[in-house]
């Protein structure tokens, strides 16, 4: 290569090392034309977009827990899916069917006061002896069907033992297992209705028993005074012996 050569490769060189520096300026103001970073924009903007973000998300948590309520009230107003109704009705329902079938003197007010003015009132002193035995024996059958009666009424409330036994499971289940204050609520009033039913049950015995006892109390009692008009009727003299004529032989003519 020439001294020529080599001087132009030179300043060929120097040009290109040089042509940076000098077209620098020129790239730095046509960058800054199309790119401008505002730090102080760009943080109000990361805020602005935070404060956002944080109302989304509290409004979110809002509708969530309006979600909750709405879920839990509809818990509340659920209703218990059990009727143990039907079943107590069956046992009352039974038990006023023994009730209703007392014999002879039945569970009725005028009944009873009839019955205590004729069958169970003084003794009659015109009545004769038969009708005397036949009334002491209608008290005695009053007394003997209404014992028989508080036993009809115990067996059909002994009966009703197990149908209480297992409402009550049924029932203590459906309570514990309530998702509600609707459903335990209702689970508490139908334990109270069982409740009520086996009342109901031992007021019927309560009362069979009364009566039983009460009919076998007004038969002593009746008894007692057919006694002293029997008795009566014994002492009291009668007419005695009336002297009359009377004739051994009749006459031919």
């Amino acid at each position: 290569m020439t001294t020529r050569s080599r001087s132009l490769v030179a300043r060929l060189a120097v040009a290109l090392l040089t042509a940076p520096i000098s077209l620098s300026p020129m790239i730095t103001t046509s960058a800054h034309a199309f790119i401008v970073f505002d730090p102080t924009n760009y943080g109000q903007n990361v805020l602005q977009a935070a404060r956002a973000l944080e109302q989304i998300t509290n409004q979110v948590t809002s509708l969530q827990n309006e979600a909750q309520m709405l879920i839990n009230q509809a818990r509340n107003l659920a209703s218990l899916p059990y009727s143990s109704l039907q079943q107590l009705q069956q046992s009352v329902q039974k038990t006023q069917q023994l009730l209703s079938e007392a014999q002879n003197i039945a569970f009725d007010v005028q009944q009873i006061d009839q019955a205590f003015q004729t069958t169970y009132g003084n003794a009659s002193l015109s009545a004769s002896d038969q009708q005397l035995i036949a009334g002491a024996r209608e008290r005695w059958q009053n007394t003997a069907g209404g014992l028989q009666d508080a036993m009809r009424v115990q067996a059909g409330v002994v009966g009703n033992i197990d149908t209480n036994r297992t409402q009550m499971s049924a029932l203590i289940g459906q309570s514990q297992g309530a998702t509600g204050a609707l459903q335990a609520a209702q689970a508490g009033n139908q334990l109270l209705g069982l409740q009520a039913q086996q009342l109901a049950d031992l007021t019927a015995v309560v009362a069979a028993n009364g009566r039983a006892q009460a009919l076998e109390s007004a038969e002593q009692a009746a008894a007692a005074e057919q006694g002293r008009e029997q008795r009566r009727r014994f002492l009291t003299p009668g007419a005695g012996y009336q002297p009359g004529n009377a004739r051994m032989f009749q006459n031919g003519n």
